[in-house]
């Protein structure tokens, strides 16, 4: 009987021991905003945008993250290519960053943004906006256009998303390309 009691004896110290020390809580990052923290991620992803079945845009990103709580998703590396009434495609955009608003589905564009129409038309950008309300692309940014007739440089600009009809509302810089 005498072989049990210590081995008892040390067990029941143990367990005492263990249940009266105090638990360590875990340490958390208060840094981080439990908003900015997706709810989806996607890699390598294609959205394709149809309206009464025909195809309107095709976008394609490296990264899309859906954030639910601010009804958005944030794009990395980002090439959006927009399609005519016979869906043909008509221009094309790419941007490093983007954005989707969810209610509207209006797509921001930002940092090195580059659109190309199919007649030869460049735009380049800091940020640009498309509505998708009135299929129109905008900015109040510095732009530059560059097609096969003329350079215009200037600030703020709206277009039809062809960039067929297109108004820079500050002109600064104009000059021929005389390209033949």
């Amino acid at each position: 009987m005498k072989k049990f009691i210590l081995p008892t004896y040390i067990i029941l110290t143990l367990i005492i021991i263990s249940c009266s020390e105090t638990k360590l809580k875990p340490q958390t990052d208060s840094s981080i905003n439990s908003e900015d923290i997706p709810d989806q991620e996607s890699r390598n992803a294609t959205i394709t945008f149809t309206e009464e079945g025909k195809l309107k845009a095709i976008l394609y990103a490296e990264v899309i993250r859906v954030l639910g709580d601010k009804n958005q998703k944030d794009l990395e590396n980002v090439k959006i290519d927009f399609y005519n009434e016979q869906e043909l495609q008509t221009s094309s955009l790419t941007s490093r960053k983007g954005r989707i608003d969810d209610n509207t589905q209006d797509m921001f564009a930002i940092d090195s943004v580059i659109a190309v129409s199919d007649s030869g038309v460049t735009l380049t950008t800091d940020e640009l906006i498309w509505k998708n309300k009135t299929r129109k692309i905008i900015t109040d940014k510095f732009v530059r256009i560059v097609s096969d007739k003329e350079i215009i440089e200037g600030y703020g600009f709206e277009s039809d998303q062809n960039l067929q009809n297109y108004t820079i509302f500050d002109i600064t810089y104009v000059t021929s390309t005389d390209k033949k």
